[in-house]
């Protein structure tokens, strides 16, 4: 692990894109600011956490423990088997 040592107003670099200044220091607390491409996704680390704990979830599921979609889809028509994707010649 790096340790920095940063004054309010300083700030650091990640990369080519990514800038942390610190905003404003009372107490314990340090506020911080963040400069990034919105393609960079940038998360308190208790939310990150929660998001990969429900995504592990999600990926864990089974039929079993998901809930009934039943009625939610139409049911597709007599003798349409086919994807509405493929393509389909004239009748």
């Amino acid at each position: 692990m790096l340790i920095l040592a940063r004054r309010i107003g300083e700030s650091i670099m990640i990369g080519d894109q990514v800038e942390i200044s610190v905003v404003d220091i009372k107490g314990d607390q340090v506020k911080l600011g963040i400069k990034a491409p919105t393609s960079v996704k940038v998360y308190r680390r208790e939310v990150y956490v929660a998001i990969q704990e429900e995504n592990r979830a999600a990926a864990a599921a089974t039929p079993e423990n998901l809930p009934r979609i039943e009625g939610l889809l139409s049911p597709a028509a007599p003798g349409d088997d086919q994807s509405p994707t493929e393509n389909r010649r004239d009748r």
